[in-house]
């Protein structure tokens, strides 16, 4: 199959500081080399596939490159004997889009190990309308609940809330019966945010506290932060004794200012998800509770379609903070 042509969007650089992309051509034999050959059904944009698109070195090195850190689809060839051809796939995070030609084209060469079985009861294009911000905020969810966070300790909030990972937390919160709370900065999604289930939307000023106060009424038994800096701060100051804070973003800032008071006062948790090097038994698990008892109802409400040639003004609407919900990425 080397010779087989292929579509892909490809991302190239004129100069140092230029980056066009474009929907072209490409051969089997370009792909990196791996033990698995996938045909790419589905994909799904990310923040992280924005700033590939445009550049950013902390995410992409080497261009021309095809972005996509998320592709569903079936084996094509398999030199490892846990898949074979027409097994159904899911491949996610890792270097897939980063550094390794990603699911932005109709083909993905990748390790073995990078890829997980497609369960019983999840579709190529549901599996990537959750894609790596839907599997995030699942880590997140299940990160909570393993540390004791239950719907009757009180309210979650979630921030960043109309984004990928936010609005699959609040869906997927709202499914478990816990009372979500959902934090943004765009009041005309308030409907939308509804319907996923938020029993209140507030602004992200409201978990934004810059008075250098060391703690603050508690009001929060767990909270999904996908915001980082002075919000992430601000949620552990507020979270109630013995609650906990999944972490799984800096779209904010990198930086966290506060004192050790919420830990040793409180007894406070930080949860640090990691999506991108999550153990395969845990991948697996996870996915698994996706496609079943975590499936809920409000999923296609959360979801962009879009083609390849569709892309670019979703590429822009990511990168300046107006995407809402999951585009899916249709590669058939």
């Amino acid at each position: 199959m080397s010779d087989t042509v292929f579509r892909a969007l490809v991302v190239s650089n004129t100069d140092e500081n230029t980056y066009s992309r474009e929907v072209t051509e490409r051969k089997i034999s370009d792909l990196p080399e791996g033990e698995v050959l996938v045909r790419v059904r589905y994909s799904s944009l990310n923040y992280k596939d924005g700033l590939s698109c445009i550049g950013n070195r902390g995410v992409t090195r080497n261009y021309p490159h095809t972005p996509g850190i998320d592709a569903s689809g079936e084996v094509a060839e398999s030199s490892d004997s846990r898949f074979k051809e027409g097994d159904s796939v899911i491949v996610t995070s890792y270097d897939l889009g980063m550094g390794t030609s990603g699911g932005f084209g109709q083909y993905i060469r990748v390790p073995a190990d990078w890829v997980v079985p497609l369960p019983d009861g999840l579709s190529f294009k549901e599996a990537m309308i959750y894609g790596t911000g839907g599997y995030t905020a699942a880590l997140s969810v299940d990160a909570l609940q393993k540390h004791g966070v239950n719907p009757e300790d009180g309210e979650i909030v979630v921030t960043g809330s109309t984004g990928g990972v936010g609005s699959v937390s609040v869906a997927l919160l709202s499914h478990l019966g816990y009372t979500v709370v959902a934090s943004t900065g765009k009041k005309e999604e308030n409907e939308f945010l509804q319907g996923l289930g938020a029993s209140e939307i507030i602004s992200r000023e409201e978990v934004n506290d810059e008075s250098n106060k060391p703690l603050l009424r508690e009001r929060w038994a767990g909270a999904v932060d996908t915001v980082g800096g002075t919000t992430l701060a601000t949620l552990l100051k507020a979270a109630k004794r013995g609650g906990a804070v999944a972490t799984t973003g800096m779209v904010a800032s990198a930086e966290l200012s506060t004192t050790v008071f919420p830990f040793i006062l409180r007894g406070v948790s930080l949860l640090g998800i990691d999506s991108g090097f999550t153990p395969t038994e845990l991948r697996r698990e996870i996915w698994s509770k996706l496609a079943g008892v975590w499936k809920f109802q409000q999923l296609h409400k959360l979801t962009i379609n879009c083609t390849l040639e569709g892309l670019d003004p979703e590429i822009d609407k990511i990168l300046a903070g107006r995407q809402r919900g999951r585009v899916v990425v249709d590669l058939a």
